[in-house]
């Protein structure tokens, strides 16, 4: 079964966000709602969502730091909703590490047109290319290729490859990888460690530069430096 897209709403007017909440489950989205910045940020880091809807003047905890912080680890699309709407607000909004920008009152057609279009950019169909760099998968022909080299990968290796070059520059914990891709571990195991290892070897074994990094005491993210 496939996995519905997961949706990050952090946004303090319960009436707003509970409306926000319907809607992307009437349009096939998993939800998660936070009212305040502190805990919109736990769930982030709890539940690793594909996209963020993130109000600016939240309590405890202000939609800007949220997603300043949220930018540090992840490349996680982010919605700002905000009541301000003037030209430097939008700009701090944005350089803050936002995606988007949407001014209350909106029109609900409008964010779900805009989550759609994020979530497009992220997370490319199931079948088909996923590229990275100079990663090419072959999603339909389970090929890879690295700058034109074909690599062999088991089907573990595959599916562990898979979750990191679809999600550049997200950073998953060992716990969130086991999770996925092992699922009948329940923990205390280094299988994450090890089929990093395996992939790395495989990877740059033609002297090709490391896309494969690890985030000290985090976990592992795919990227270009």
């Amino acid at each position: 079964m496939e996995r519905k897209p997961l949706v990050l709403v952090i946004e303090d007017e319960k009436d707003i966000a509970r409306f926000i909440e319907l809607e992307l489950a009437a349009e096939g989205y998993a939800t998660e709602v936070a009212f305040d910045g502190v805990t919109g940020l736990s769930k982030f880091r709890e539940v690793s969502p594909d996209l963020v809807i993130l109000d600016l003047m939240l309590p405890v905890l202000d939609g800007l730091e949220v997603a300043r912080r949220i930018r540090k680890t992840s490349n996680t699309p982010i919605i700002i909703l905000t009541a301000k709407d003037n030209i430097q607000d939008k700009v701090e909004g944005l350089d803050s590490g936002a995606d988007d920008y949407l001014v209350k009152p909106f029109s609900i057609e409008e964010l779900l047109a805009r989550v759609r279009a994020h979530l497009r950019r992220v997370n490319p169909a199931v079948t088909g290319e996923v590229r990275v760099a100079d990663l090419v998968m072959n999603l339909d022909g389970r090929e890879i290729f690295r700058g034109g080299r074909r690599v062999e990968l088991s089907a573990k290796e595959f599916e562990l490859l898979e979750l990191l070059a679809r999600n550049p520059g997200k950073v998953f914990s060992r716990f969130e990888i086991e999770e996925k891709v092992w699922p009948e571990y329940t923990g205390g195991s280094n299988v994450v460690d090890v089929y990093i290892g395996y992939l790395r070897r495989k990877l740059e074994e033609g002297g090709e530069r490391r896309l494969i990094h690890t985030v000290r005491g985090v976990g592992y993210v795919l990227r270009e430096e």
